[in-house]
C-alpha cells in the first residue's frame, strides 16, 4: 500500500518501549507512535494505555524518505479535552496586604530623595 502524510489506518501494537509503541500497519510496514502522540495530556506509563495486539486507527504523522520510517499518532484522532489547569497560587495573600502597589514608592521617593543627597553632600564636604 502507498502510504501518505495525513491518511488514517488501521495498525496492530507490535511492541511497546519506554519512548513510544510500534504499530504493524501491513505485513511489510511497520510505524513508531511516540509516547507524546498516545494521548492529550502527560503519559508516564504506555502499558497503562495500550497492549501488544491492539488494533486501532493511527493518522500518518511524517514519513522519512530516506529511511523509510513512518511516525503515527493516536492523539491526532482524539478530540480534545477542556482540560484548564488551575494554579494553587493563593489569592487572599493580596486581600491582606491591601492595595499598596507603587503608592509607597511614590510616598516615599521624596524622603529617599533627600537622603541621598545629603550623602553626597557628606561624602564631597
Amino acid at each position: 500500500m502507498d502510504y501518505k502524510i495525513g491518511m488514517i489506518v488501521k495498525g496492530k501494537v507490535t511492541g511497546i518501549q519506554p519512548y513510544g509503541a510500534f504499530v504493524s500497519l501491513d505485513k511489510e510496514t511497520q510505524g513508531l507512535i511516540h509516547i507524546s502522540e498516545c494521548r492529550h495530556g502527560y503519559v508516564k506509563n504506555l502499558d497503562e494505555i495500550l497492549t501488544v495486539g491492539d488494533e486501532m486507527d493511527v493518522m500518518i504523522l511524517d514519513i522519512d524518505e530516506y529511511t523509510k520510517k513512518i511516525s503515527l499518532s493516536l492523539r491526532t484522532l482524539e478530540e480534545k479535552s477542556n482540560f484548564h489547569y488551575h494554579s494553587k497560587k493563593r489569592r487572599y495573600r493580596q486581600e491582606k496586604m491591601g492595595q499598596i502597589g507603587f503608592k509607597t514608592i511614590h510616598d516615599l521617593m521624596p524622603q529617599w530623595i533627600q537622603e541621598a543627597k545629603a550623602d553626597e553632600e557628606k561624602r564631597f564636604s
